[in-house]
């Protein structure tokens, strides 16, 4: 067996290897379900029926698709331009914190405070992802690394306000921020928690994003430095600028889903760890799904928000720890990352 280089895979290509890596992902996931005794049927079966066919199960996959959306979109512009932007989760903590400063103290009308707090969360995160954007196009310092480490410092930058300056007076022993005033809370449908501006807000991106990158000029510089720096040093585009200017839009995108979570569900800032349940991890997963797709990304948040709100059904009905969805996250962007092998190259058997 040998690998021949394919120079230019068709989207057919991209898409049929995706979905194989996807299904290998499903089997993997099924071993480690017989490992742990419970029949890998049984599994995905109660996983489509208490998702997908209950309306309790359904509203949690929206409540979970929106953060991965929002994220997901910022995340295919970033890796589609070879920016590999691992610190959205940061993003996220770091856009909470603007939104929440702007609903616990600045004094607004109260038609402005919300459209105020996402402008100052997608403020916070694109300065967040900025920082490693800077970095790396003046100092030539990996983005990868400075990106995931900033992580820590969001979280630590949460857990020093929710427990000291902006601890709340109510907290009794807990460690959050006071409740958030009325006019600081996003609309959610009647009986749910699915707060419907942000899940507009990021059908709206995904759309305008992707018109962005296939039919603007600004799109087209985009994808030739993605595709070939080179060649764009060549035509005169200036790669540290569209570098930053990706920084600004991923972060920001991040930064909203953050502002989505607090207004929307919880109403106060809150620790990292039940601010967010990994979107921003998990995302990485929806944005390479999507292949540098924004528009695709309305498929693949709600695929993952399935699998994320699965694994509580897991759980619950068939007694199994939680973690088995990190797992699950875990096989499959290994599966995605393989396939790109098989994506690039074609297999010819025989000598």
């Amino acid at each position: 067996m040998a690998l021949v280089p394919e120079p230019n895979p068709s989207r057919y290509r991209a898409l049929w290897v995706t979905l194989g890596a996807v299904g290998v992902a499903f089997v993997i996931a099924g071993v480690v379900f017989s490992a742990y005794g419970v029949s890998p049927l049984e599994a995905y079966r109660a996983m489509l029926e208490g998702t997908l066919f209950d309306p309790k199960g359904l509203q949690e996959v929206f409540r979970r698709t929106i953060p991965l959306l929002l994220i997901g979109v910022g995340l295919t512009l970033a890796f589609r331009t070879q920016f590999f932007n691992i610190g959205a989760e940061g993003q996220l903590l770091l856009g909470a914190v603007f939104a929440a400063g702007v609903a616990l103290f600045v004094p607004l009308p109260p038609f402005l405070t919300l459209p105020m707090m996402f402008l100052a969360g997608a403020v916070g995160g694109a300065v967040w992802c900025l920082i490693a954007a800077w970095l790396k196009s003046r100092l030539g310092v990996n983005e990868i690394l400075t990106t995931l480490m900033l992580n820590y410092v969001a979280q630590y930058v949460v857990i020093y306000l929710i427990n000291g300056p902006w601890k709340g007076k109510d907290a009794r022993g807990y460690i959050y921020s006071d409740q958030f005033g009325p006019a600081a809370q996003i609309p959610v449908i009647p009986g749910t928690n699915v707060h419907w501006p942000t899940l507009l807000l990021g059908i709206f991106l995904a759309f305008a994003l992707q018109f962005l990158l296939e039919r603007t000029t600004l799109g087209y510089a985009m994808r030739v430095v993605g595709e070939n720096p080179g060649a764009a040093r060549y035509a005169g585009i200036s790669i540290s600028r569209i570098m930053l200017l990706i920084a600004l839009i991923t972060g920001g995108a991040a930064g909203l889903a953050g502002v989505g979570e607090i207004a929307g569900i919880h109403h106060r800032l809150i620790e990292p760890l039940q601010l967010s349940s990994g979107y921003g991890f998990t995302a990485v997963i929806v944005a390479w799904l999507a292949r540098g797709n924004p528009a695709l990304v309305l498929l693949t948040a709600p695929l993952m928000g399935i699998i994320l709100a699965g694994g509580d059904l897991l759980k619950v009905s068939l007694n199994m720890p939680f973690r088995v969805v990190d797992v699950f996250s875990g096989v499959m962007l290994l599966c995605l990352i393989a396939s790109e092998v098989f994506v690039r190259n074609r297999v010819r058997w025989g000598r």
